[in-house]
């Protein structure tokens, strides 16, 4: 049975993403040499835009199977999901490509009695093609929350704490595929090789521009061959702005011992590891395939100054109290303020006097950002706000500092920093 390599590739990353929770970045960064640079392009376009529209996608496929999407075996689900991403916002692939492919991949996953309620489905599709999962809402919040594929919840939050217009531009910016964004990792260490590879990205037609938000981060206006053979090398990493700011705020030195609590896939310890190489970092992360994850990552740049440690930050670190000279909380996304509030309390104990404690989460809501800090600044006034000397425009009131997609055109971020009192 025919499958092209690109759409075979997005599913298996989606199956991990789904059954592994593994990290569809991490999975995307990692160079396959059965992949040309078009099937590349496509892979990656299939897997995020599927994660993007996953809520649309859900919604839209109960409808043309008349199934609630739970009901359904993950082979099937991600083979309809893939299909209909093709059909709805892919263009330039036939439909019958988009079909035929989605069929044979469920039978790949040896569910051939599956491949005849993938067929019908996704044809009904084509003969409905401006169906729309989010017309038949008559609440607002609802139909914002599936058209950009954002859980209502979250939306209804925004909109109680920003606002309904405010919460729908966020949410229609969080859905639009962000700006392309990398730095240079450990691997391209001097100055030289990084102004040839900026020459060379540009001679090759790449239209580059720094980043107006972090120091030393590129944006580029779209990918190239050239710019994913930098990367399969290790010498760029494709990284959000917002997220690569957040470990030039950590200003790790020279001679620093730097822990980072939450660390998995690695993108910011490595980042830290490209800017302090003679500093000491210990990444820890609650799951071992994770760290294996880091390992790999750290590898592949290059970098040879972090120690991987697998460590649950609820429950206690096994690291000396008072034994880093920064320490890195970057919450898990998925995490609530409850388990925050642990992690930090947890972190705050490895700070050595005089040391930083900074706090970056990807989320938006002030129960998991500004709530989590005001609480650990009212137990901890041995641990008064560091202010960020850079970045006044980010500021809050509270001299935390955060960052919005439809105002920044980067990931939403919120980072407060904390220093401890000699």
């Amino acid at each position: 049975m025919q499958i092209s390599p690109a759409r075979r590739a997005a599913f298996e990353i989606l199956r991990r993403v789904e059954q592994e929770g593994s990290y569809s970045s991490a999975l995307l960064a990692r160079p396959d040499n059965d992949l040309n640079e078009k099937d590349r392009g496509l892979s990656h376009e299939l897997v995020l835009g599927v994660l993007r529209r996953r809520l649309w996608l859900d919604r839209a496929l109960e409808h043309l199977a008349a199934r609630k999407i739970d009901s359904l075996d993950l082979p099937v689900t991600l083979a309809l999901r893939l299909g209909l991403y093709q059909l709805r916002f892919l263009s330039r692939i036939p439909a019958s490509a988009a079909i035929n492919e989605s069929v044979n991949l469920v039978k790949a996953a040896r569910l051939k009695s599956a491949a005849t309620f993938v067929n019908a489905v996704l044809r009904r599709a084509t003969r409905e093609p401006n169906y729309d999962p989010s017309a038949a809402a008559t609440d607002p919040i609802e139909k914002i929350a599936i058209e950009t594929s954002h859980p209502q919840w979250l939306v209804a939050r925004w909109t109680e704490q920003f606002g309904y217009e405010e919460a729908a531009a966020i949410a229609r910016a969080n859905n639009d595929p962000a700006p392309l964004a990398f730095r240079f990792t450990a691997r391209a260490s001097g100055e030289i090789e990084r102004s040839r590879i900026i020459e060379e990205l540009r001679d090759a037609g790449s239209e580059l521009v720094e980043s107006q938000i972090v120091p030393g981060a590129w944006r580029a206006g779209r990918t190239s061959a050239l710019l994913r053979q930098l990367a399969d090398r290790g010498l760029i990493y494709l990284q959000d702005e917002a997220s690569q700011l957040v470990t030039h705020l950590l200003r790790a030195r020279a001679g620093d011992r730097v822990l980072d609590v939450c660390a998995a896939p690695g993108s910011k310890s490595t980042s830290i590891a490209a800017q302090a190489p003679e500093s000491t970092i210990v990444a820890a992360d609650l799951y071992q395939h994770r760290v294996r994850t880091m390992k790999e990552l750290a590898s592949h740049q290059q970098v040879d100054n972090i120690l991987f440690v697998v460590s649950d930050a609820t429950q206690g670190l096994s690291f000396g109290e008072r034994s880093f000279d920064r320490v890195l909380v970057d919450a898990p996304c998925s995490g609530t303020g409850t388990l925050r509030r642990q992690i930090l309390e947890t972190a705050s104990a490895m700070v050595r006097p005089g040391g930083l404690l900074l706090y970056s989460t990807c989320s938006l809501e002030k129960d998991e950002n500004e709530a989590v800090t005001t609480e650990f600044l009212e137990h901890h006034p041995d641990f008064p706000v560091s202010r960020f000397e850079t970045h006044d425009d980010l500021q809050t009131k509270g001299d935390a500092l955060r960052t919005w997609p439809h105002l920044n055109d980067v990931d939403g971020f919120f980072v407060m920093a904390f220093q401890r009192k000699r």
